[in-house]
């Protein structure tokens, strides 16, 4: 007799995965995750709350929540984030509800956050959790991506380039480290990443009622 796999205990769907990407600003986590997206439609963004205003081009919704400080503080007050910080006098904060609901559904949520917000995530949900840094080539290369932006004065670049080195420093505390001195080649290993952290065991419940019907038979 073989096993039953009509039930919804063989349906074989999986429990979502948290996929952190972090890097200095400016060593092209944001365009990478993007296209991740762009690539995966199983994929969702996590869209962050912030207290700063809008970039040229960025919608309320879509990039970022914009809110002002007293609103994010009371919903900071309220657990209503999974992790928040305050960077460049501004606070970011990641929407639990939403968060939680694609990860129960079985989708996959990718955070492009700094490294404080990937050391909180990977403390409140350590099962969930997949952290990788992404690494400019060079810091010249780095500084020279702000410059073209052009969207930053000298002063706020060289504070970014401070910044970056401190965000540099906490790349052993990530589970994986992709270069991004190619764009396609760093693109296509975050894939890898994604695709092998998707197979994982323990994000498959249903495998441990299929196979016990699989020794019953």
């Amino acid at each position: 007799m073989s096993a039953d796999l009509s039930g919804p205990v063989f349906r074989g769907q999986r429990r979502g995965l948290m996929y952190v990407l972090s890097s200095p600003s400016g060593a092209g986590k944001t365009t990478l995750s993007k296209r991740l997206i762009a690539q995966n439609p199983d994929l969702v963004l996590s869209v962050s709350y912030t207290t700063r205003k809008p970039r040229p081009g960025e919608e309320h919704g879509k990039d970022y929540y914009f809110t002002d400080e007293a609103s994010f503080l009371e919903m900071a007050g309220a657990g209503a984030f999974h992790e928040w910080a305050k960077v460049f006098d501004h606070y970011y904060g990641t929407p639990k509800a939403e968060v939680d609901e694609a990860l129960s559904e079985g989708r996959d949520v990718v955070f492009d956050i700094d490294w404080q917000g990937a050391r909180a995530l990977a403390k409140s949900a350590p099962e969930d959790v997949v952290r990788v840094f992404i690494l400019p080539p060079s810091l010249a290369l780095l500084r020279d991506r702000l410059q073209k932006r052009a969207q930053d004065s000298d002063e706020v670049i060289d504070g970014r380039m401070a910044r970056a080195k401190e965000e540099i420093e906490h790349w052993d505390e990530y589970d994986y480290v992709v270069l991004n001195d190619d764009f396609s080649r760093a693109l296509e290993k975050l894939s890898d990443i994604l695709q092998a952290e998707r197979l994982k065991r323990t994000r498959h419940p249903w495998v441990a009622g299929f196979v016990d019907a699989l020794m019953k038979e």
